[in-house]
């Protein structure tokens, strides 16, 4: 067998629900028992950050597997209730509630998990491999990949990236936002959220900077690493892996066609 040469690439926008969506992303009249199914018709991903909130019945994972194109995955935000607390060490009651609730029910489906932390939480090594270390590899025989969303500026250091290297998490990529950007690959896989999409743009964003994360994302899954991202503690990475870039917040009704662009770059 050939070697791999490069990692599949997803690319989506997050959630499928948004007024402003009809008419400009989704057809007029259809309806929005359909949305999600039309959705994935022209994205490789979405991220569920209703997840974040509240838990989601296991029969509503198998409706959202069933609705969609084989090849299509699901990134969940991991529940708030185990990210928003002083002390991570005692998040493990809520990770184990979090990836018992269904979540299998996408089975192939499921995609990375974002761990999102509020802006105030500042890195405290101890206690963030802590948190690390309760993170489960599978859960009802499907394997589970790690990503963390961190937002304080003290994260910035060599030492959280070691350690998210160790553990084979990965260091959710901010692009174009105010947080702290960690653009090292520390994991299998890698995770970016881009946020800068404009309404003066019918692409969400100008046609050089849709090149420049479409390559981005080429240079990932083949195992490269951008040179034009800062990295914190370069290090040596050569093995293709798979790519989940999503376009989040920004000018959000532009999300959609600034996907839809990208999808069609990395393709061509």
């Amino acid at each position: 067998m050939a070697p791999k040469t490069a990692g599949q690439i997803h690319i989506g926008i997050g959630g499928w629900v948004f007024e402003p969506w009809r008419g400009t992303f989704y057809p007029e009249n259809l309806s929005q028992k359909r949305e999600l199914e039309y959705a994935a018709s022209k994205l490789t991903s979405i991220e569920v950050n209703g997840t974040y909130y509240g838990s989601q019945k296991p029969e509503s994972f198998a409706k959202w597997r069933a609705e969609t194109p084989d090849g299509f995955v699901f990134a969940l935000k991991g529940s708030r209730f185990c990210t928003n607390r002083r002390v991570l060490a005692e998040a493990g009651p809520s990770v184990e509630k979090f990836v018992t609730s269904g979540l299998s029910e996408l089975k192939e489906k499921l995609g990375p998990i974002n761990w999102q932390f509020m802006a105030t939480k500042a890195f405290d090594p101890v206690d963030f491999e802590a948190f690390l270390k309760l993170l489960p590899k599978e859960v009802d025989g499907i394997r589970l990949r790690h990503a963390v969303e961190v937002r304080h500026p003290s994260f910035r250091s060599p030492d959280f990236v070691a350690l998210l290297r160790e553990h084979g998490v990965a260091a959710i990529i901010s692009g174009d936002s105010d947080f702290p950007q960690i653009a090292d690959v520390t994991a299998p896989f890698v995770y970016a959220r881009i946020m800068g999409t404009s309404e003066a743009e019918a692409q969400g964003y100008p046609a050089k900077e849709l090149d420049a994360w479409a390559g981005r994302a080429t240079d990932w899954a083949k195992g490269g690493a951008p040179d034009d991202l800062e990295l914190v503690a370069p290090a040596a990475e050569t093995a293709p892996r798979d790519v989940f870039l999503y376009v989040i917040s920004g000018d959000k009704v532009r999300n959609p066609a600034a996907a839809m662009a990208l999808i069609e770059r990395v393709r061509g």
